[in-house]
């Protein structure tokens, strides 16, 4: 049985739907799912209402519908999958296998192409390191790019100290790599090439099948981190030549907690496994498979790949709505990345002569960031920024808008007015905005130190 609060959070998120062994397959619609996570987003906290969301590519809310899929296998079906003497085991199995066609059937793949993970972050270690290490006694040579997520340029970083070599790709202003500069970079002892299909904190999306084609005529392994993308843009392992992708729970509407890896069967890619245990996931990920989990992204990226059109058109209206919006009532304003080749949810703008985290603070009812969740930490400007070769003060006022599947026009029009309204109050208090105004070229200035 259900406690009290454990049955009024899941009836305040149900949409609908009824549970059937496999747990359910809900015939709510994504506009049901929409007012459920609205009732859940505007519940109060105290005494005080919580801010809007628009940080999407730090994580996404879980689809009500995917935690309806996901309640049986928490409190009844809680079998170990990898029990195989009994139905409590067999039943988990089953829906774990389900989930796991549902993942394969996102991105073109063979179900037994699938390996569960904790999240992108593992996935991404296991490509890097699991590739590399495998393939050393011929192969010591790794290209990436200067703008990929943390896990992947530590991951690289760690290599190196194992006495490979890393090629660290730039790329251009617009965030988008050269295939000229990656075919020179590719030689006979590369292993693996990684380049991220989108990136998480400028949207910029890679040409992944020209990539993908690339390294299959070069004999090399092709490797992308596909968290910002999956479930958000087509993508076809096949088509694309891709050889391992790293898939996120959190950033589909998904548990936090779980991911996959897809690992390309023929032309087989062998990878050392990065951890020893009982030998689940065909060695290549021991330890037991989280079946609520691994349930949810299943479900989470069944939904997205039905409604990925919807979402994209809606997502594409609501964000070239804000950059209007903010463009037209404010100068001086970049937009960081290709505007075109992009994917439209993540608007990453920087501000001249204001501040980043200032703006933040002012825009305290809204939940933005100015960069990676990853490494939002540090007081450094933006890695990712700095390789595009964004000025360090450009680079230090930027903000990311994450715009997602639950975002309404109302907040997105309350996000700009604030916007609008705060950088404006805080240009006013810059001298160095009024010495603009007034005509005074700032790069000429030769300022002294007292």
């Amino acid at each position: 049985m259900l406690s009290n609060t454990c049955r009024t959070s899941v009836q305040a998120l149900r949409v609908g739907g009824r549970h059937v062994s496999r747990g359910l397959k809900t015939k709510s619609s994504s506009a049901d799912a929409a007012q459920a996570a609205a009732a859940v987003k505007g519940t109060d906290n105290g005494d005080t209402m919580r801010p809007l969301y628009l940080d999407a590519q730090a994580t996404t809310p879980l689809d009500p519908r995917v935690l309806d899929t996901m309640m049986p296998f928490t409190v009844g079906y809680y079998g170990n999958p990898h029990s195989r003497t009994h139905a409590y085991g067999w039943e988990t199995e089953k829906a774990v296998e389900e989930a796991r066609k549902e993942v394969a059937d996102i991105i073109g793949a063979d179900p037994r192409e699938i390996v569960f993970t904790s999240g992108a972050t593992e996935s991404n270690n296991i490509s890097v390191k699991g590739v590399g290490r495998f393939y050393k006694s011929k192969k010591k040579h790794v290209i990436t790019t200067q703008i990929e997520h943390k896990c992947v340029l530590d991951s690289c970083r760690a290599l190196e100290g194992e006495g490979f070599d890393v090629t660290y790709l730039p790329v251009k202003p617009n965030g988008i790599i050269e295939l000229e500069k990656l075919e020179a970079a590719i030689r006979p002892d590369t292993s693996l090439v990684s380049i991220m299909t989108v990136n998480n904190e400028i949207g910029v999306s890679q040409p992944i099948k020209e990539i993908g084609e690339m390294c299959r005529s070069k004999k090399v392994f092709f490797h992308t981190d596909a968290a910002q993308a999956i479930g958000k843009i087509p993508l076809d392992v096949n088509d694309m030549k891709i050889d391992l992708m790293s898939i996120s729970g959190h950033k589909i509407y998904g548990p936090k907690g779980v991911g996959a890896l897809y690992i390309r069967r023929r032309p087989r890619v062998r990878i050392e496994a990065l951890q020893s245990g009982g030998g689940q996931e065909r060695g290549m990920r021991s330890g037991t498979v989280p079946a609520p989990l691994a349930v949810g992204l299943g479900a989470a990226c069944r939904i997205s790949q039905q409604e990925m059109e919807y979402d994209h058109e809606r997502i594409t209206a609501l964000s070239e709505r804000l950059i209007n919006k903010i463009m037209n009532a404010l100068p001086q304003v970049v937009r960081n990345g290709d505007s075109e080749q992009t994917y439209p949810g993540c608007v990453n703008l920087s501000f001249a002569y204001v501040e980043g985290e200032s703006l933040l603070m002012a825009l305290k009812d809204i939940a933005l960031s100015s960069g990676s969740a990853c490494t939002s930490a540090s007081l450094e400007p933006s890695y990712v920024l700095r390789a595009i070769g964004a000025d360090e003060d450009l680079a230090h006022s930027s903000i990311r808008f994450g715009i997602g599947r639950f975002t309404t026009e109302e907040e997105v029009d309350y996000t700009a007015e604030k916007t609008i309204k705060h950088v404006t109050a805080l240009r006013e208090m810059s001298p160095l905005w009024e010495m603009v105004q007034e005509g005074i070229d700032l790069k000429n200035i030769k300022w002294s130190q007292h």
